[in-house]
């Protein structure tokens, strides 16, 4: 009872995001600290799983709540903070990908366009994702080794859904894609990682 109590009291005292963007823009730093322990264990998950390195990650986070420092002052709330700062994370890795000379030979808007009419991906993205049901945790390994042979891109829309527990929208607004792209990404990379996976899981 009592702990249930602390933990009630606890979600009730929370100051929300707009309160210490607020406070942040107003120039208060102990506001924007708040900011960065509360959403750095999940934005660490979020880099980390792109780039598969803990230095890299690490390094890119401090690169990441730089930038949101200085550019607090411009944040118009259009976007909840939480979707701006994703979208920062999201495209500094991506970027940092990039330049870390990773390559994908196949055109990433072929796949988009013509996998939305694939009947496969039609008959998928109205059921539950069957990689969900193996459970992530067990193949952590594999599918991390698996993750990393992705495209930069369709290891974002992964990380994001399948790691990150975002919704489609969610991430549509991060990429500044279509929820459409959204779906068709994930089910390629779904495809893809099943294949990787396909050995391991029918021994489970």
């Amino acid at each position: 009872m009592l702990k249930t109590w602390v933990l009630f009291m606890a979600e009730e005292t929370e100051i929300p995001d707009e309160e210490l963007v607020k406070r942040s823009q107003a120039g208060e730093p102990e506001a924007f600290d708040d900011l960065v322990l509360r959403y750095s264990p999940r934005l660490y998950g979020l880099v980390y799983h792109m780039t598969s390195n803990h230095e890299d990650t690490d390094d890119l986070l401090q690169e990441v709540f730089s930038k949101a420092f200085r550019s607090i002052r411009s944040f118009r709330g259009q976007s909840s903070f939480y979707t701006w700062l994703h979208s920062i994370a999201v495209n500094m890795a991506l970027n940092f990908l990039k330049k870390r000379g990773k390559r994908f030979s196949m055109s990433l808007d072929d796949v988009d366009s013509g996998i939305q009419n694939d009947p496969d991906f039609i008959e998928a993205t109205s059921t539950n994702d069957p990689l969900r049901e193996v459970g992530l945790t067990e193949l952590q390994k594999r599918l991390n080794e698996a993750l990393q042979k992705l495209s930069n891109d369709h290891r974002a829309v992964v990380t994001m859904f399948d790691i990150q527990g975002m919704p489609h929208s969610e991430i549509a607004k991060i990429l500044k894609i279509s929820e459409g792209t959204v779906r068709s990404r994930l089910f390629y990379a779904h495809r893809q990682l099943q294949n990787s996976l396909r050995a391991f899981i029918s021994h489970r």
